[in-house]
């Protein structure tokens, strides 16, 4: 499964680096974190880290491989 994350903001490159897993794009004020996600754990585990991080999740979908 492919997802993308979209959260609010400029991610620096320090942050970005927290989701080695991904990559990542910034547009529009905002920043895309995408890639493969592997199951449901892994998921929730990306999300929790975005909440640790404090980053503000503005959506988040599955994407056709």
């Amino acid at each position: 499964m492919r997802y993308e994350i979209r959260v609010e903001g400029h991610l620096s490159e320090t942050l970005a680096k927290a989701f080695p897993e991904l990559g990542h794009v910034v547009m529009s004020g905002q920043t895309v974190l995408f890639g493969p996600v592997v199951d449901e754990a892994h998921l929730y585990g990306l999300l929790a880290r975005c909440q640790s991080l404090g980053l503000r999740v503005l959506e988040m979908r599955q994407v056709p491989e």
